[in-house]
């Protein structure tokens, strides 16, 4: 869910690249040691990357200066953890502000903060917990669904901090909850349609893996 370019006031811009930047400089730092450690996983690094690009590329016009669409982080998450995530995510999402007038500069931050970071993390979380008792496939179709529902929600809570309904506490909660009830119409049937896809892309992943392993033997 990207936040268009000039959206958010220069005050929340800035605060959410202050959050986003350390955690991307560690995420390219994993994901130079992930090359050095494991040269064959470039080609898994691209195919996550790829994944994040396509679906996050399907913009659906949602709330004023937003769009709503898939993420496409949960199976890099599920790969790689959540700092080489939010390293992946935040090329895609400069790639779309500079080609596509997808998201923006000046948005950038914010944008992988919540399709980055926080809604991958979380995701990542729950893979860790259900992983133990739910096989792969199921266990990234639901790493995918709650990573991009969070960063719904994370995204509505950053809209509603820079334009809350009323003052104090309750107007940011009154505007979060207007935000979350018109992103819910569409971003929940995509995070299941995302989960999908992520589980049917992985499912491949390993299929193809041990297809190499059986013929390299």
């Amino acid at each position: 869910m990207h936040i268009m370019e000039g959206f958010l006031p220069p005050l929340w811009a800035g605060v959410w690249y202050v959050f986003a930047l350390p955690i991307v400089v560690y995420g390219a730092y994993r994901v130079k040691k992930e090359i050095e450690e494991n040269p064959r996983n470039k080609s898994l690094l691209a195919v996550s990357a790829g994944f994040i690009f396509v679906l996050s590329a399907l913009k659906i016009p949602s709330v004023t200066g937003s769009c709503s669409h898939p993420t496409g982080t949960g199976v890099a998450v599920v790969m790689f953890g959540p700092a080489i995530t939010a390293f992946l995510s935040v090329i895609v999402l400069l790639y779309q502000a500079l080609l596509l007038a997808h998201g923006g500069i000046t948005t950038l931050g914010a944008n992988t903060a919540s399709m980055g970071i926080i809604g991958p993390f979380t995701g990542w979380l729950m893979y860790r917990v259900v992983s133990r008792r739910l096989d792969i496939k199921l266990s990234t179709f639901i790493a995918a669904a709650v990573a991009d529902w969070v960063t719904y929600v994370v995204t509505s809570i950053q809209l509603a901090l820079a334009f809350p309904s009323g003052g104090g506490v309750a107007g940011v909660i009154a505007s979060a909850t207007k935000f979350l009830a018109i992103f819910s119409i569409t971003q929940i049937p995509l995070a299941i349609i995302e989960g999908i896809l992520a589980a049917l892309l992985m499912g491949y992943l390993i299929q193809l893996r041990d297809t190499v392993v059986e013929v390299t033997a």
